[in-house]
């Protein structure tokens, strides 16, 4: 269990805090390798938590197995480097015991999307309150190389040396038929977008996802840069925000997204279309969300930013509502009363 800073002072819940970047750097060597994007993750993590005002030690980072679940040994928080695949189990135990943790669950799309699906599927339906990061580079890097369930059919590694059969897993489209009520997308390096992204996702109560195009440049480099390097992008990617024609493109070659009856279409925008011809980013709409997680290079820019976002309740809210319920009318626990309770007999 990875402690706070040592230097860290207890704040009580009303009290003011402030805090700078490095009050969330550990005093840990940092062993990824160099390059890789899960620095510039865990720079920009660490800068949004320090402006959240929110006490240091109320903050938890959890994670699963892979070079992404390093993640809690770098950060000067509590922290749990817990086994592959089960963070969200780990995480949701701690948050609906102790509800005042802000919980942070770090994972790859092998660790989480492969022997942990299980867990990413129920915590997103049960909606914990926590900020879940996964980290996609398309392959399993601490393993060093073999092909995951985001390898795009084809794809040579270790473990399919004549390219993969499989058809790749959308963790956004699993998202939202698992029910989540918070779905985003963000890439290592814009670093702007990927902090607004993060804050978002700590305003919303419930899980809130945050897929992150990671770069592994080591065993699969270069994975996104199709489409997310700097000289493309502008053609690539779309910014959407809540309230906003989905619009994308240069200055001299402006686009957007409209529907054609059911089906999304990219149209130039000039003399024939304007932005008021184009769709407008709605949040709360969940067939639009469904829309925009389906849409990819090279027929459609890649949506990022707040893709879906509703407002229910949290599992570890209506958790505690029912235990508090059960207490008010049975009072309060006793094992001696909970072992005798119920049907018992004595043996002569």
């Amino acid at each position: 269990m990875q402690d706070v800073n040592e230097n860290a002072v207890e704040s009580s819940e009303d009290e003011e805090v402030s805090y700078t970047k490095k009050d969330f750097m550990s005093d840990q060597t940092i062993r990824w390798c160099p390059g890789c994007g899960d620095y510039s993750i865990l720079s920009q993590t660490q800068t949004v938590m320090s402006k959240l005002g929110i006490p240091q030690e109320r903050f938890a980072v959890v994670s699963g197995i892979g070079c992404s679940s390093r993640f809690p040994y770098y950060m000067g928080t509590y922290g749990f480097h817990t086994i592959h695949g089960r963070a969200p189990a780990f995480a949701s135990g701690a948050k609906c015991a102790n509800p005042d943790l802000d919980l942070w669950v770090i994972t790859g799309d092998g660790d989480g999307l492969s022997i942990g699906g299980n867990h990413f599927a129920h915590v997103l339906r049960r909606n914990v309150n926590m900020v879940y990061m996964l980290f996609n580079n398309r392959i399993y890097g601490l393993t060093k190389g073999q092909y995951s369930p985001t390898s795009e059919v084809g794809k040579v590694t270790k473990s399919t040396p004549l390219g993969s059969l499989d058809h790749p897993f959308n963790p956004l489209k699993f998202a939202l038929g698992a029910g989540a009520s918070f779905v985003a997308r963000s890439v290592d390096v814009y670093a702007k977008d990927l902090r607004a992204a993060l804050q978002e996702a700590h305003s919303h109560q419930g899980t809130s996802l945050v897929e992150i195009y990671q770069n592994c440049n080591i065993f699969n480099d270069l994975a996104f840069d199709d489409v997310v390097n700097r000289k493309v992008r502008d053609e690539r990617v779309l910014f959407i925000s809540h309230g906003e024609p989905m619009t994308f493109g240069t200055d001299e070659a402006p686009k957007g997204i409209r529907l054609n009856g059911t089906r999304p279409e990219v149209i130039e925008l000039g003399d024939t279309y304007s932005a008021a011809d184009c769709l407008v980013h709605d949040e709360t709409d969940p067939v639009l969300a469904q829309i925009l997680v389906e849409m990819d290079y090279p027929d459609f820019p890649v949506p990022m930013g707040v893709i879906h976002r509703v407002e229910r309740s949290a599992y570890d809210d209506v958790f505690n509502a029912q235990v508090d319920l059960a207490v008010e009318k049975q009072g309060e626990p006793s094992l001696e009363k909970l072992i005798y309770g119920g049907h018992t007999w004595k043996v002569e």
